[in-house]
């Protein structure tokens, strides 16, 4: 529906009315005198000049009352439309230290680093989450929130895609990033805490231990899901015979186990991409919470239409003037009847 943001503009209508009757304005008036005043008082003898006049009159109107409606900014409003009503509230915590650099994934027969098998398969995730509010936290040496809570899932799944290695620092604060998503999880609903902890290492720097953050997160209702993740076995080149090793002996799998166990989260094991991909559908699972409705109307501006008559109807006027100065100035010029001009 039609609606004004600025109704009050419609007082001035009658604002060149109320000018014309002052006293002042009256008495001024007989005394104005114009190059186009003969050509003005002829409007009012003939019966052209007559509907010249009113249709003079006509314009300016038309004018000023575009120009109000434009000033009183009207809008268009269009029909509620309802934003999603289910949903869940996800912190996604990815580790971007110097061990995810460790090529031991594969993805479509190619042989890549931890962290773009981590890019490929969260994105997919994310772009899973319709309805969700996600948010993004990146931690190495330090733990960073690099997306609020937020249903624009394409800006969380760019801003992952773009992560460097190693930007946060080479080493792994697992208890920071806990903590500073207990930090931004605390104005949620206690029911919709939710944080999804990845990492392939172990802790070895930050202000707390993992136990604590786990359990500063229990307390506030906080249920933590913990991704261990590498291969067992890697495949690595020596100068005489190939050798085979475990790129994931630092994994700290009982720290990983006891933060799911204290908030309630559940922890598993991803040893390679398919893994994790089944584990981020599984967690796919997860109960629906309720959030309150909320609607919201569409609104198109429509300012430049009545701006655009006003514009108009001023050329039309001033046109009509020039029209009539051009007439005037052509009987000034015309030789009497009767004689021929020299």
């Amino acid at each position: 529906m039609l609606e004004f943001a600025w109704p009050w503009f419609f007082y001035l209508l009658p604002l060149p009315a109320l000018a014309w009757l002052l006293p002042e304005a009256r008495q001024q008036e007989a005394a104005l005198r114009t190059p186009q005043f003969k050509a003005l008082a002829s409007l009012q003898t003939t019966e052209a000049g007559i509907r010249r006049r009113f249709i003079w009159r006509l314009l300016i109107t038309l004018a000023w009352c575009a120009l109000i409606v434009a000033g009183s900014q009207p809008r268009w409003v269009g029909e509620p439309i309802s934003l999603p009503s289910s949903g869940r509230d996800l912190l996604l915590a990815v580790d971007i230290s110097g061990s995810m650099g460790t090529e031991d994934m594969v993805v479509n027969n190619d042989p890549v680093t931890r962290l773009a098998a981590v890019k490929k398969v969260v994105g997919e995730f994310v772009e899973r989450r319709r309805g969700d509010r996600l948010g993004l936290i990146l931690f190495g040496s330090q733990a960073y929130l690099q997306a609020p809570l937020t249903f624009d899932r394409s800006t969380v799944n760019t801003l992952l895609a773009e992560t460097p290695l190693g930007i946060a620092g080479g080493k792994t604060a697992i208890g920071d990033a806990i903590g500073l998503a207990v930090k931004r999880l605390l104005d949620r609903p206690a029911e919709n805490r939710v944080l999804i902890l990845l990492t392939d290492g172990v802790n070895n720097v930050g202000e707390v231990t993992p136990i604590q953050a786990a359990q500063l997160a229990a307390q506030e209702g906080i249920t933590i899901y913990t991704i261990g993740f590498g291969a067992d076995q890697m495949q690595v080149k020596g100068l005489l015979f190939d050798r085979t090793v475990n790129p994931s002996a630092e994994l700290d799998t009982q720290t990983l186990t006891d933060i799911a166990n204290l908030t309630g989260g559940l922890y598993q094991r991803a040893r390679s991409t398919q893994e994790l991909a089944g584990i981020y559908e599984a967690l796919d699972q997860l109960e629906p919470i309720e959030v309150d409705q909320e609607t919201y109307r569409p609104e198109k501006s429509l300012y430049f239409w009545p701006l655009g008559i006003a514009l108009a109807a001023s050329l039309c006027v001033a046109g009509l003037w020039l029209l009539l100065s051009w007439q005037r100035s052509a009987r000034t010029l015309r030789p009497p009847h009767g004689e021929v001009a020299s």
